[in-house]
C-alpha cells in the first residue's frame, strides 16, 4: 500500500472514532421552548483507498486572491414602502422589515381586503383606522414586497431566529413595550403575518438586546428604565419574572450610553455583555457575574453615542474536548464621547465620531483590549461578519449621535476589515454610496455574499423633502470577492448533493465545482463557514457569528470536488437554528446555501 494511501486510511478511521465518540456523549438534555421534529440521520461519506488523491497535496499557506475592486453599488428598489428600521434574513430568503406604528404613516397601504387597524388618536381623542403598512416581507430574489400587519408599537424592539426558524421579537414603545411577536416557523409561510401578544413581559423593552442561548431560547436584556432581563416565554405565555442587573444602572449616563447592549455568547456558554465602555461574563443559568474586563476607554460605544460590534470569526479544529477552550475574540468600534448625546439634542453641536476600533479575547485569562484608528469615524454604522471572514464596517454618520436630527456628515463609504492581517494593514476604504443611511438604517449579509441595505429616517414620521429625507429605497452592495474576474476561482455549491440537517460533532460532505477544476486544492485553499442570519436595528446585528469549521478535501473526481467538514459540536459554539453554509476558496465565497443543526 502506497505511504499516501496508509495516512488516508488512518484519517478515515480517525474520523470514524472521534464521530463515534461524539455521538455517544452527545447530551440529549436540552428542550426548546419551539420543538423540533425528528431529523433523520444522513449516511456519512469517507475518502476511500481508491480515490484520486493528486488534490491534496501542498500544505503551505496560501494568500487570498488579490483583486482591485473596491466593491459595487446597485438600486434594486425605488421605493419598498416600509422604511427598514428593524430586519431579519429568514431561511426562505424572505426579509421581515419593520418600522415604528407611531407615526402612523408609510409608504405602503394595505391592499383591497386586508383590513385596516384600529386604533385611539390621542390628540384629537377619537378612534381612527391606520390603513398603512408598518411592516413587509421582502423577497430577496424578486426584490417584490408584501404588506404584513403589526398592530402593537415595534419600535427600538429586538429579535431573533428560534431553532425552528421562528422570527421572536421583544418589546417596543407604548402599548409595544412588554409585546411578545412572533413570525413565520410553520412549514408553508407564504401567507404568514405576526402573532402578537401583549403584556407577556414583566418589564417594558424598549431599546433592549435579544441574545440566544445554547439551548436555542432567548434572554431579553435592558431597555429604557429597565435594568434587568427576562427570558423570552413560550409563545401565549408570560414571562416568568425579571432579574434585576445593577450593571446596566452602573453604566447608565445622564444620557444613558447604555441601551442595545452588545451580547455575545461565548463558548462556554455564558454571556459576554458591552455597555457604555464597560463589559463582564454573566452565566445566565445562576444568574451570576462570572468575571469583569477592563474598561475601553475613549467614549461611549452602546445607544445613543452607538457604536459597533461583532464577534470575530470562531475557528474550530475539530479536537476540542470541551467548548470552554474555544477562542473568543469581540470587537468594538466608532461610537462618541459620553456628553455627545446632550451636546446634539440640546444644541445640534455634532461632536466628530470615534475612530478607534478595539479587540479584546474575552476567553483569555489577561483579557486586554488592543485599540487601532478605522479610516474615518463611525456612529450608528452596521458591523457585518463576511462569509470569507472579513467584517464589513457600513452606514451611520460621521458627527453626532443616534435620535432624531442629531447627527450629520453621512459616512457614504464601506470600510473592509481584515481581522487576520497585521495591525495597520487591516482596513480597506471601498465605494461609496450615494444614498445618506443614518439613524434607523440597516443591513444584511444576503446568501449571494451581496449586502443589502436599507432604511434611515431622522424624523418622527415620514418626509420626502428633507436634508436627509425619510428611506425607502433598497440598496444592495457587492463586497470586493465579488469581483467578476474572481469568478474562476468562486466555488459552486452541488446543492443536490448537499446535507442540509447537520448532526453536533458529526462529520458531512459538500460537493462544489469550480470554473477551472484542474485547480490543485489543499486544506488550506478552501474554507467552509456557518453564518448565523442576526437581527439588526439601531447599527447592531444581534446573535451574529460566523464559525470556520475543521475541513479537508477529500477528492477531485468526476469533475467535482468533495470536502469533510466536522460540524460544531457544541451548542454554546453554535446554537441550534438555520445557518447559510459557505464555500470559500482563498477568500472568494460561494454562494450560502442554508442548513440547519441539531
Amino acid at each position: 500500500m502506497a505511504p499516501l494511501h496508509k495516512v488516508l486510511l488512518f484519517l478515515t478511521f480517525l474520523f470514524l472514532v472521534v464521530d463515534a465518540k461524539d455521538k455517544k456523549n452527545k447530551d440529549k438534555s436540552t428542550k426548546f421552548f419551539h420543538m423540533i421534529p425528528g431529523i433523520p440521520k444522513f449516511p456519512m461519506f469517507f475518502p476511500t483507498t481508491g480515490a484520486d488523491q493528486s488534490a491534496i497535496m501542498d500544505e503551505n499557506v496560501k494568500p487570498d486572491f488579490e483583486t482591485n475592486s473596491l466593491g459595487r453599488w446597485e438600486l434594486i428598489n425605488k421605493d419598498s414602502g416600509v422604511s427598514a428600521m428593524q430586519i431579519n434574513l429568514m431561511p426562505n430568503n424572505k426579509i421581515i422589515v419593520y418600522d415604528a406604528t407611531v407615526y402612523r404613516v408609510s409608504r405602503l397601504t394595505y391592499p383591497e381586503g386586508m383590513p385596516c387597524v384600529p386604533f385611539f388618536d390621542a390628540t384629537l381623542k377619537q378612534e381612527k383606522q391606520d390603513c398603512f403598512a408598518h411592516s413587509m416581507e421582502y423577497d430577496i430574489e424578486t426584490n417584490q414586497v408584501r404588506p404584513l400587519t403589526v398592530k402593537t408599537d415595534p419600535w427600538c424592539s429586538c429579535g431573533g431566529l428560534t431553532p425552528d426558524g421562528t422570527l421572536v421579537v421583544a418589546g417596543g414603545f407604548a402599548d409595544g413595550g412588554k409585546t411578545s411577536r412572533y413570525y413565520g416557523g410553520q412549514a408553508n409561510c407564504e401567507d404568514c403575518d405576526w402573532r402578537e401578544f401583549p403584556n407577556k413581559f414583566q418589564e417594558d423593552r424598549w431599546y433592549a438586546t435579544q441574545a440566544i442561548l445554547p439551548n436555542g431560547e432567548y434572554i431579553v436584556i435592558g431597555g429604557r428604565r429597565s435594568f434587568s432581563y427576562e427570558f423570552f416565554p413560550k409563545e401565549g405565555q408570560a414571562s416568568f419574572k425579571p432579574y434585576f442587573f445593577p450593571f446596566l444602572y452602573e453604566t447608565s449616563d445622564i444620557d444613558e450610553n447604555n441601551l442595545y447592549p452588545f451580547v455575545h455568547l461565548s463558548t462556554d456558554g455564558n454571556l459576554f455583555i458591552f455597555a457604555n465602555n464597560r463589559s463582564l461574563l454573566l452565566n445566565p443559568n445562576t444568574n451570576k457575574v462570572v468575571r469583569t474586563y477592563p474598561v475601553l476607554p475613549g467614549g461611549s460605544r452602546n445607544y445613543p453615542a452607538s457604536g459597533m460590534s461583532s464577534i470575530l470569526p470562531i475557528k474550530l479544529d475539530g479536537t476540542e474536548q470541551n467548548s470552554a477552550s474555544i477562542k473568543v475574540e469581540v470587537i468594538v468600534c466608532g461610537g462618541n464621547s459620553y456628553d455627545s448625546f446632550y451636546l446634539a439634542e440640546t444644541k445640534k453641536f455634532f461632536l466628530p465620531a470615534l475612530k478607534d476600533c478595539s479587540r479584546m479575547i474575552i476567553t483569555d485569562p489577561n483579557p486586554q483590549w488592543d485599540t487601532e484608528e478605522m479610516p474615518s469615524g463611525r456612529t450608528m454604522g452596521d458591523s457585518l461578519i463576511l462569509p470569507n471572514g472579513q467584517i464589513l464596517f457600513i452606514n451611520g454618520a460621521q458627527k453626532g449621535t443616534a435620535a432624531w436630527w442629531d447627527a450629520d456628515e453621512p459616512n457614504f463609504t464601506p470600510v473592509l476589515y481584515w481581522p487576520e492581517k497585521p495591525k495597520g494593514e487591516r482596513f480597506k476604504v471601498l465605494k461609496a454610496t450615494k444614498i445618506a443611511r443614518m439613524y434607523h438604517s440597516t443591513s444584511a449579509v444576503l446568501p449571494s455574499g451581496k449586502i443589502w441595505v436599507g432604511g434611515s429616517n431622522t424624523h418622527d414620521t415620514y418626509k420626502d423633502k428633507d436634508k436627509f429625507p425619510t428611506e425607502t429605497r433598497v440598496e444592495s452592495f457587492s463586497p470586493p470577492y465579488l469581483d467578476k474576474n474572481l469568478d474562476k476561482y468562486r466555488p459552486k455549491i452541488v446543492e443536490e448533493s448537499l446535507e442540509k440537517k447537520l448532526r453536533y460533532g458529526n462529520n458531512f460532505e459538500t460537493q462544489f465545482k469550480m470554473q477551472n477544476m484542474d485547480q490543485k486544492l489543499t486544506k488550506q485553499d478552501i474554507k467552509v463557514t456557518m453564518y448565523f442570519p442576526p437581527f439588526t436595528t439601531h447599527g447592531y446585528s444581534m446573535n451574529q457569528r460566523l464559525l470556520v469549521l475543521n475541513s479537508f478535501i477529500v477528492q477531485n473526481s468526476e469533475g467535482i470536488y468533495k470536502v469533510m467538514s466536522k460540524a460544531p459540536s457544541f451548542r454554546e459554539v453554535a446554537p441550534p437554528g438555520y445557518y447559510l453554509l459557505f464555500i470559500v476558496h482563498r477568500g472568494v465565497p460561494s454562494k450560502g446555501m442554508w442548513v440547519h443543526i441539531d
